[in-house]
Formats: structure tokens, C-alpha cells, sequence
């Protein structure tokens, strides 16, 4: 009974293995969490990003007037998410973080207060990495290949 038992596990690493080709991403560079590339992944993130984000950030991720200065109530309006914001300067990682967990939990800021939700429990992980890489496709070249350069940075600390 040696055959079908290892015909079973044949298969099941034959399922990982091609689990792990389809769903790696082409950019697997140390850091890296977001996928510009992969036009679904960027499909599905415009549309998360229009029904959760466009309404502070922009339909076309211009931000809030005037985003650098706090607003009467003292939170910050909502930054540019296009190259004219300060986005592409924070790694895949702390920018996930940011969405998932919110500001103040995410930069470990006790106290701090933001107009900005955390999106734990309303988006999925994989739904928040769709938003942010459909984000990162509208980012011309240059600053996409410097964003990457911080992904790779970042990963280098990180071990």
C-alpha cells in the first residue's frame, strides 16, 4: 500500500509547487509586497481603492488641498498617494502596515491622532496589497525603480 500513499504526497507537492509559481510575485525582490505588475492584482486594487480610499485621497490620488499643513482640528489631510505625495517614500512593508493597522499603531505612536482608519478586519490582507500595488502601477518609472531600491534597502535591515 506504499504507491497510492506516495502517489498522494506526489501530488500534494506537485499542488504547492505550482501554488507557489502561480501566485509568487514576478517582483519577488527582498521586501517587495506589492505587485505592480500583475494587471489583476492592479485591477482589483483600482477598484478597492475608488470604494475605500478616493474619497479622502482622491479619485485620481491627488490628495487633499493643502496636505502638509494640519487642518483646524489638528489632523493631518489626507496626502497624495500620486508622485507628488511623500507615499513612494515608505517601504511595501510600512505601507501596508499604515493600511492595515492605522498610523498610530503602525508607527508605534501612542497618543497620535489621524484621520486616517485602520482598514484591520474591513479590507483582507490580499485586498490591501491589491489597493497599494494598483497605487504603486501610477507611479512613473523613475520612482518606481527607486521604490523598489527602498524595498530592497529596507529587507537588508530588516535581517
Amino acid at each position: 500500500m506504499r504507491g497510492p500513499s506516495w502517489l498522494a504526497a506526489g501530488a500534494a507537492m506537485a499542488a504547492g509547487v505550482a501554488a507557489i509559481v502561480v501566485f509568487w510575485p514576478e517582483n519577488a525582490d527582498p521586501g517587495a509586497l506589492l505587485r505592480p505588475d500583475h494587471a489583476p492584482t492592479v485591477a482589483r486594487g483600482e477598484a478597492l481603492y475608488e470604494a475605500n480610499c478616493a474619497s479622502c485621497h482622491g479619485i485620481s490620488l491627488e490628495g487633499e488641498p493643502n496636505w502638509q499643513t494640519r487642518r483646524p482640528d489638528g489632523l493631518m489631510p489626507a496626502p497624495p498617494h500620486d508622485e507628488t505625495g511623500h507615499t513612494w517614500h515608505h517601504p511595501d512593508r510600512v505601507l501596508f502596515d499604515i493600511t492595515k493597522y492605522g498610523v498610530a499603531r503602525a508607527a508605534n505612536l501612542d497618543g497620535y491622532q489621524s484621520a486616517m482608519p485602520d482598514y484591520e478586519g474591513v479590507l483582507s490582507d490580499t485586498e490591501i496589497i491589491a489597493v497599494l500595488s494598483y497605487i504603486k502601477s501610477t507611479w512613473p518609472a523613475e520612482i518606481r525603480q527607486g521604490h523598489d531600491e527602498l524595498n530592497r534597502r529596507y529587507a537588508g535591515r530588516a535581517q
